[in-house]
Formats: structure tokens, C-alpha cells, sequence
């Protein structure tokens, strides 16, 4: 961790602290302590087989939820140390902010959302909180993993006011308006830089999109011409990594300096000061800008491609069919899953902790004739 971190920026000082007492860490910190629990879960180990865009078994070079989240974790690191904040405590929440995702993407979680539709819902965001919070089942003094207020906080990205109203002080953000962790916000951010950048890499690799049609977006188009002007000869995938790597650092050099403004122009002084003062990590106007069309390329030529399609389609039919099979029959869950009440959520909690291989299994063992 730094040691020459900013007033306002969490420590364990400041930290709102554990929901348990637990004994203090030896020879680490307490963010470093949610870190190495986070990296040490079982939700963590499965995010090796669940997908970002590609299904797990596409192939072996394409993202998956576990090298997205390292991604993100490496540059909500390197973001959080320019800016003299706490570095664990960015790593933990970048490493736990998707463990709460189903298997097969935003494909996944759509289809368990509408058939939690009249159970509550389904997002992946209160997902993870509940693994972290009381899933996860490996200490001997609580459920979950006890970690500090701040982590658990910069999880939780996104929360409608119903759902606030449950969570108490973890909710109350959402509520009044104020904004979480400096830390918290530059982890939102990477996470956008992270998934955008290596989208386009693995759309590449797919041959799904091209770089001609990349063409369309400045970031890409810019960064491409600059690294073609300094190397005349580079083809192939050394072009398109050379490429993504320097968009990537633009994106991080451009969120560095437009929040090192932000906070010199607020001037924050405590910890408080920084929730209360909006939103202070940010990219500048032009670069936002950038980050939009990227997303609206990806979305229209990636995301809807009839191929991504067609498996989004599959997905759906998969989850929605293990759902409903389980919760008419809860017989064929396993017996830690069956309760007395709310048994749909039990359900959502062991088809969302599935990964994309194991929910293809059970498909096939539940509904493909001969098969067991």
C-alpha cells in the first residue's frame, strides 16, 4: 500500500470496519487481509470458466470474468498509486466486483432476472455482495467473508432505492446522493477501460469485427495511426496489441490527470469531504465522449452479431429452463439448496454460481435424452 496516501483517502483509520470483530492481520493490512479473501473464495476460482462475450468453450484465448477482473485490478492499482490512494483496498474491490455474475455474460443475467421476475430480481451486483456477505462459507465466526464496510461498499455499483432501503447504512449512499470511495469510483471507471479495450481485442481475434470497421471510432483510429507512423513494417497481432496498449494508456492518462483537477479544484480534506463533493474520478468531456462511441460500436457490431446472437439465444434457453426445472422440483438440487423459504432465491444462487461449462452439463444431464 502507499504510505504516502492523501487525507481523504481510505486507510484503516478512517474504515467503517468489519460487520464481525475479527483479529487484527499480522504483517498485512486490512484491505490487503479482504484482498487475499476475495483471491482465496470459491466464487473467485469459478470466474476461470464463466465468459465476458464468448462462451467458455469458443476457445482458450478469449476473456473470461477471472482475466477481466486481474485486468481491472491492475489498472485500478496503477490509477489509485497516482493518485496517492489506498492501492489494496482498489485491487480488492476490482477483484470482487464481478463475482456475483452468471455464467454466460449479460446473456445470463438477463435470463435469471426475468425469471426472478416475481421473486425479487436478479442483479449481479447484489449478487456479489451476498456471496461475499453470506455465500461463501469458510470461517468459522460468520458466513461470507467479513470484509470492511469500504470494500463491501465499492461491490455494490449499482442498487435501486428498494433495495437500499434493506441495507442500511451499506445502502444509504444510494439514498441521500453522496458517492462512495474515491477508490470505489476509480474501480467503476477501470472496469469500463478494461472491458471496452479487450472486447475490441477479442472481437478482433474472433474475426467477428475488423479493423477496417474500427475504423469508425476515433480512440481506435487515432492510436492505430500512431503506431503505424512509428512502426512501418508492424502487421498482425503485434499491430492490434501495440494498438489497444496504447489506447489503454490514454484512457488511464487521460482519467488520471482530468481527477487529479477534479480534486485540486475541491479541494477535499477528510474522507467525508471527498463522498460529499460528486463525483470526482472521471474522464474529461473528450474522452467520455470517446469512451461513448466505443460503446455504441461494440454494441451494435459486436454485441449484435448474429453469432454472439445465436449463443445469447442458447444462454437464455439454458438458464431459464435450469431455473424452472429446480424450482418445480427442488428435489433435484442439491440438498444444501433446498429450504423452507425462499427457495427461488436458493435456486438464483446455484444456477448464478454456475460456471458456462457446468450449466451446459446440467442442462444436458436434466433434458438431453439418453443422457445422465
Amino acid at each position: 500500500m502507499n504510505e504516502l496516501m492523501m487525507p481523504y483517502a481510505v486507510s484503516a483509520a478512517n474504515s467503517r470496519g468489519r460487520r464481525f470483530a475479527d483479529d487484527l492481520p499480522a504483517y498485512r493490512g486490512e484491505f490487503q487481509r479482504d484482498r487475499d479473501r476475495i483471491v482465496h473464495s470459491t466464487a473467485f476460482r469459478r470466474l476461470e470458466y464463466k465468459t465476458q462475450v464468448f462462451v467458455n468453450h469458443e476457445g482458450d484465448l478469449f476473456r473470461t470474468r477471472l482475466t477481466h477482473s486481474l485486468e481491472v485490478a491492475q489498472i485500478a492499482r496503477g490509477v489509485a498509486r497516482a493518485l496517492q490512494l489506498n492501492e489494496d483496498l482498489a485491487e480488492a474491490i476490482a477483484l470482487a466486483h464481478d463475482l456475483g455474475h452468471t455464467p454466460f455474460g449479460h446473456a445470463g443475467q438477463d435470463a435469471l432476472n426475468e425469471c426472478m421476475r416475481e421473486h425479487g430480481g436478479f442483479e449481479h451486483n447484489l449478487q456479489s455482495l451476498r456471496i461475499v456477505d453470506k455465500l461463501e462459507q469458510r470461517y468459522a465466526g460468520f458466513d461470507g467473508l467479513n470484509l470492511c464496510f469500504e470494500t463491501r461498499e465499492g461491490i455494490l455499483k449499482h442498487c435501486s432505492r428498494d433495495e437500499a432501503l434493506k441495507l442500511g447504512e451499506l445502502g444509504a449512499r444510494f439514498l441521500n446522493r453522496t458517492q462512495p470511495s474515491l477508490e470505489a469510483q476509480i474501480c467503476n471507471l477501470a472496469d469500463e477501460i478494461a472491458y471496452n479495450n479487450h472486447d475490441i481485442d477479442d472481437g478482433l481475434r474472433s474475426g467477428l469485427i475488423s479493423i477496417e470497421q474500427l475504423g469508425e471510432v476515433s480512440l481506435f483510429r487515432e492510436n492505430l495511426n500512431r503506431v503505424k507512423e512509428a512502426h512501418k513494417n508492424l502487421s498482425g497481432r503485434r499491430l492490434i496489441h501495440e494498438t489497444v496498449r496504447h489506447m489503454i494508456n490514454a484512457l488511464v492518462c487521460d482519467l488520471i490527470e482530468t481527477t487529479s483537477d477534479n480534486i485540486a479544484r475541491c479541494k477535499p480534506e477528510t474522507l467525508e469531504d471527498a463522498r460529499n463533493a460528486g463525483v470526482l474520478v472521471s474522464f474529461s468531456e473528450h474522452m467520455h465522449e470517446t469512451q461513448q462511441e466505443m460503446k455504441r460500436f461494440l454494441r451494435k457490431n459486436l454485441y449484435q452479431h448474429y453469432q454472439v446472437l445465436r449463443m445469447t439465444r442458447k444462454a437464455e434457453r439454458i438458464i431459464s429452463d435450469l431455473f424452472s426445472a429446480f424450482l418445480n422440483d427442488s428435489r433435484l438440487l442439491p440438498e444444501s439448496y433446498r429450504v423452507d423459504d425462499d427457495q427461488a432465491r436458493r435456486v438464483a444462487d446455484y444456477v448464478a454460481g454456475m460456471t458456462d461449462r457446468y450449466a451446459v452439463k446440467e442442462h444436458g444431464r436434466l433434458f438431453a435424452v439418453g443422457d445422465v
